[in-house]
C-alpha cells in the first residue's frame, strides 16, 4: 500500500477536511487512532502502546472517527483504505493548489514565512476575526478551548439540587469565561440565571456586612426583575445575614417557579475584608447544607444553586495554605495540552511543527492566556518565531507586563521571593515550607506534586532568574528577620497542614480531600487506561451503639476502626478518607476488582477481629464486637463520564451488604 504521504500531512489532510465540514478539529485520542492505522497498527497493539482499552477503541472511537471522515470526505472511510482515501484527496487539492500557485505566490508578503506544516492545512473562514487576548473570551468564540471533562462535570453539578460549586486558579486562565459556558447550560436546560460580578460594588459596600448584603439582594432583585421590598426587611432589627437569608426566602426563592442558578464573579474582591469574607462565606455555606436539612423551607434552598468565581492570587495575604471558602465541588482549571495548543493554534491559522509546539509548551507551560498571546501575534505576523523565542522572558517582550505584575507580587512579599529564589536556583524539584509553596503555586510560579515544587515554565525560569538573583529588582531582606520570618511560616504550616485535609478525630483525609484526589485519579487513569476502584464501609448499626453507648464510646469506637482499615490499605497510591460520620472511603488506583475485593475482605476482617477488651479499657463498660458493611466498585474511568458514577456504584454494594444481613463484602463491576 502506498504511503508515500509522511503520516504529519495525512492527518492534517484529516483535520482541514473535518473542519471544514463542520467546523470541529480531531481530538487527541482520533489523532493517534489515525496515526496507528496509517501505520498499519491493529486496535490492540494501539491500546497497549497509548495506555487504552482495546474495545474502547475498535469500538467506539474507531467507528465513530471512520462515520466523521467519510462524511468530510465524501467517500466511504475505514481503517482498511484509510491511506488510499487520504493519499486521493491530499493528490486532488495539490493539484488544484497547483493550478492557482503562481498567482497565490505573487501576493504573498515579502517576509519569510515560519516553518509551519505544508499549506494543505486548516485557514481561518474569512468571517472569523482576531479578538484581542486581552478580551474575555465567549464560550461561542472560534478560540475557546474545551478543557474535558471540566465544562461536563460542572455543568452536571449544577443540575443537583443545592449544589455549590468553586471554579479557581490564578488570574488569566479562564475562570470567568467557564461560568459563562456553564450559565449558557443552565439556560438550555431552562433554569433561572444571574450573574453577578462583585467588582460592580463601590469601595463604600464593602464597609460593613451589613451594607454589603443589602447591596447584594438589591443587585439580584433588580436582575431578577422581581419587586424591591429590601428596605422592608432592613428594618429589622435581627441580624445581617439573617435578614439576608429571610429576604432570599421570601421574596426571591419563594417567588420564581424554576432553580435559580447564582454565579458570583470577581469573588476575590471581599478577601481583602477578612471578617466580611468569614461571614459572607458562612452565610453561602449555610445556604448550601439548608437545602439537604429535609426542612419545610429546604424545598427554597434546594432550587438555589451557586457558583462561586475567583482568583487564587487573592489568597496571598491569608496566612494560610489553604482557600478561605472551601465548600462545595473545587473546579481548578488546568493548563493546556500539547494538543489543544494546536488546536488553538490551527484556529489562528497557524500550523506549528512538532517541534515548534513542544517548543511553545516549554517555554509558556500551556498557560491558556500566554499561549493565546503568542499565536495572536504570530497571527498577525507582527512577531516572527525566532523574535517571540529570543524576548520572550525580557522587558522588551510580549509579556512584560504580565511579567512585572507578578514580580511586583514577589516585592510586596518578600518571604516569598526569597522561596522562589530557592526554586529558581535549584535544577530539581525542592521541598519547600508548604505556606509558601501553596502560595506560590496560587500565583501560579509552580508546579506542586506532593512537596516537590518547580518553576512551572521556562518563561518564569528565565526572567524571573533574571531579575530576582541580580537583586536590582528586589530589596534584599536583613537575614535575621527573613530567617525568623520563614521559621515563623514553618511552625504555623505544621498546625494548619494538619488541619488542611485531616478529619480531626480519625487522623484519616476528610471528604475535602477524597473529592478532590478522586477528581485527580479519575482525570489521570483515564489518559491511561487503567483502572480504579473504590470501597465504601458503613460500621453496622452504629446509631444504636452511640446512642446506647454514649458519644465518648462512639470516638473512640471511630478511630479504632479508622486505625483498622489503614493498617489493610498501606500502599501509598492508597486513600483511606473517612467519607462522613461512621462512613469510610477506600481509594484504590489501578487496582483491579479482585484485588479490590481482597482489601475489602481484609478490612471487614480486621475491624471484627478488634479487641473487645481494648475498646472497653478505655470506658467503664463492655463494648460489644464491632462489624462493618462494605460495598466495592470498580471501573475504567473514561472522559465520557464522572466520577460519581463509581460513588454510586459502591454505594448501591454497600446497600446491598446491609440488606443482606450486614458484615459482609458485596461488588459491583461497571462496564466502560
Amino acid at each position: 500500500m502506498d504511503r508515500s504521504l509522511p503520516v504529519e500531512i495525512a492527518v492534517q489532510v484529516a483535520d482541514a477536511a473535518l473542519f471544514n465540514n463542520s467546523a470541529k478539529h480531531l481530538n487527541n485520542i482520533e489523532l493517534l487512532v489515525i496515526k496507528g492505522a496509517w501505520q498499519g497498527k491493529k486496535y490492540k497493539d494501539m491500546a497497549a502502546e497509548l495506555g487504552y482499552n482495546t474495545e474502547y477503541l475498535k469500538n467506539n472511537v474507531g467507528p465513530k472517527l471512520w462515520k466523521l471522515l467519510s462524511l468530510s470526505l465524501g467517500e466511504k472511510v475505514s481503517k482498511n483504505n484509510l491511506v488510499a482515501v487520504l493519499t486521493q484527496y491530499a493528490a486532488s487539492k495539490a493539484h488544484y493548489k497547483k493550478e492557482i500557485g503562481s498567482k497565490g505566490a505573487r501576493e504573498q508578503r515579502r517576509n519569510p514565512p515560519l516553518q509551519m506544516f505544508p499549506s494543505l492545512g486548516i485557514q481561518l473562514p474569512p468571517e472569523v476575526k482576531l479578538d484581542s487576548p486581552k478580551q474575555l473570551v465567549s464560550p461561542a468564540s472560534a478560540f475557546y478551548i474545551k478543557r474535558s471533562p471540566i465544562e461536563e462535570l460542572a455543568c452536571q453539578k449544577l443540575e443537583q439540587p443545592g449544589a455549590l460549586m468553586r471554579i479557581s486558579a490564578p488570574k488569566q486562565m479562564g475562570k470567568t469565561s467557564l461560568m459563562l459556558f456553564c450559565l449558557a447550560y443552565a439556560k438550555q436546560q431552562g433554569l433561572r440565571v444571574v450573574a453577578l460580578s462583585l467588582q460592580r460594588a463601590d469601595s463604600s459596600v464593602f464597609t460593613n456586612l451589613d451594607q454589603f448584603l443589602k447591596w447584594f439582594c438589591a443587585e439580584i432583585t433588580r436582575q431578577l426583575k422581581l419587586p424591591y421590598q429590601v428596605d422592608d426587611y432592613w428594618k429589622q432589627n435581627y441580624g445581617s445575614k439573617s435578614k439576608c437569608t429571610a429576604y432570599f426566602e421570601e421574596c426571591l426563592l419563594s417567588a420564581i417557579d424554576t432553580p435559580l442558578v447564582l454565579a458570583l464573579d470577581q469573588v476575590d474582591e471581599v478577601f481583602s475584608h477578612p471578617q466580611l469574607a468569614k461571614d459572607f462565606f458562612s452565610l453561602l455555606h449555610s445556604w448550601h447544607e439548608e437545602a439537604a436539612y429535609g426542612t419545610p423551607s429546604s424545598k427554597f434552598w434546594q432550587n438555589l444553586r451557586l457558583l462561586i468565581v475567583h482568583s487564587t492570587e487573592a489568597y496571598l495575604p491569608w496566612e494560610t495554605n489553604q482557600a478561605p471558602f472551601n465548600v462545595g465541588m473545587t473546579i481548578d482549571l488546568p493548563r493546556f495540552t500539547l494538543e489543544q495548543v494546536q488546536d488553538l493554534a490551527q484556529r489562528h491559522g497557524l500550523h506549528l511543527s512538532l517541534q515548534q509546539l513542544e517548543e511553545l509548551m516549554q517555554l509558556l507551560g500551556g498557560h491558556p492566556y500566554l499561549v493565546r498571546l503568542a499565536l495572536y501575534h504570530l497571527a498577525l505576523e507582527d512577531i516572527t518565531w525566532e523574535e517571540l523565542m529570543q524576548t520572550a522572558a525580557t522587558d522588551a517582550g510580549i509579556y512584560r507586563h504580565y511579567l512585572q505584575r507578578h514580580l511586583g507580587n514577589l516585592q510586596k512579599y518578600p518571604e516569598l521571593a526569597v522561596a522562589y529564589k530557592q526554586v529558581l536556583l535549584s535544577t530539581a524539584p525542592i521541598a519547600l515550607d508548604q505556606v509558601l509553596g501553596f502560595k506560590l503555586h496560587s500565583m501560579g510560579l509552580v508546579n506542586v506534586r506532593g512537596i516537590a515544587v518547580t518553576p512551572s515554565c521556562q518563561l518564569y525560569r528565565q526572567y524571573f532568574s533574571e531579575q530576582l538573583l541580580r537583586g536590582e529588582n528586589l530589596q534584599e531582606i536583613n537575614g535575621v528577620t527573613c530567617s525568623q520570618r520563614l521559621q515563623q511560616l514553618t511552625q504555623e504550616n505544621q498546625e494548619l497542614k494538619r488541619l488542611c485535609n485531616l478529619d480531626g478525630l480519625t487522623q484519616l483525609a476528610n471528604r475535602r480531600c477524597f473529592d478532590s484526589r478522586l477528581f485527580k485519579e479519575w482525570q489521570r487513569l483515564a489518559e491511561e487506561g487503567a483502572i480504579l476502584s473504590l470501597i465504601l464501609c458503613d460500621i453496622d448499626f452504629f446509631k444504636v451503639f452511640n446512642d446506647t453507648h454514649g458519644h465518648q464510646a462512639g470516638d473512640i469506637c471511630l478511630f479504632q476502626v479508622a486505625s483498622a482499615i489503614r493498617q489493610v490499605a498501606h500502599r501509598q497510591a492508597d486513600l483511606v478518607a473517612r467519607y462522613g460520620g461512621e462512613e469510610f472511603a477506600v481509594l484504590l488506583p489501578s487496582t483491579d476488582i479482585t484485588g479490590a475485593v481482597h482489601v475489602a475482605e481484609q478490612i471487614r476482617q480486621r475491624v471484627k477481629a478488634l479487641p473487645s477488651d481494648e475498646l472497653s479499657s478505655q470506658l467503664p463498660i463492655t463494648i460489644p464486637t464491632v462489624t462493618i458493611s462494605l460495598g466495592v466498585a470498580s471501573i475504567v474511568p473514561v472522559p465520557q463520564f464522572t466520577p460519581e458514577i463509581i460513588v454510586r456504584a459502591a454505594d448501591e454494594a454497600l446497600y446491598q451488604s446491609k440488606a443482606q444481613g450486614r458484615d459482609r463484602v458485596t461488588f459491583k463491576l461497571l462496564n466502560e
